[in-house]
């Protein structure tokens, strides 16, 4: 089976230039932060609410506990938040008219109603094939999470762990490589 391609950062960077002039910019932008800055599948953050992501006090979260039920695997698990994604949320939260309710959806349907996994899955596609990036799909967030992880140096359990794998293999499939990694490899030597 043919994997999500991983955009380069020419190609990361035309698709928030297509988030950023389109509508539902705010949330559409939080939603693609959320898969490439934590590499959360698409069911994952269309399950998130208000509560999962923001604390009493409206800041981001320093972690996220996705709920087994959240999960492909029905496995709880933790989600680190980088500084960078927090930025991200901030500039999302800024976006509501009002302060939301807990249990409120994180992100919201035109309709205002909340994602389904399924619907969240289509507009990623339709960001992405505005942006021009051939054979990205909802899952290449993902993809590059763990491929930037992997070639940071950040060892595979670690990735394993974040990711949410049970099983090293299934991480290694995720991770890509292009030729400029492997000319950096050569160099090393």
């Amino acid at each position: 089976m043919k994997q999500a391609k991983v955009p380069n950062d020419t190609e990361m960077k035309r698709l928030l230039a297509v988030i950023d002039t389109g509508k539902h910019a705010s949330r559409n932008r939080a939603a693609a932060m959320l898969s490439h800055l934590a590499g959360l599948r698409v069911g994952e953050i269309a399950s998130l609410l208000i509560g999962d992501v923001f604390d009493g006090d409206g800041n981001p979260r320093e972690q996220i506990i996705l709920k087994a039920a959240y999960t492909k695997g029905h496995q709880a698990r933790t989600v680190f938040v980088s500084d960078k994604l927090r930025r991200e949320l901030r500039r999302y939260q800024s976006s509501f008219e009002t302060t939301l309710p807990n249990d409120a959806p994180l992100l919201k349907t035109q309709k205002n109603t909340a994602f389904s996994a399924n619907t969240l899955c289509q507009l990623f596609g339709e960001l992405y094939r505005r942006a021009g990036v051939d054979g990205a799909t909802s899952h290449s967030g993902r993809r590059s999470f763990i491929t930037k992880l992997a070639h940071s140096g950040v060892s595979a359990k670690v990735i394993m762990t974040l990711a949410g794998h049970k099983h090293l293999s299934t991480t290694q499939r995720y991770i890509d490589v292009n030729d400029e990694m492997l000319r950096a490899a050569v160099e090393v030597i």
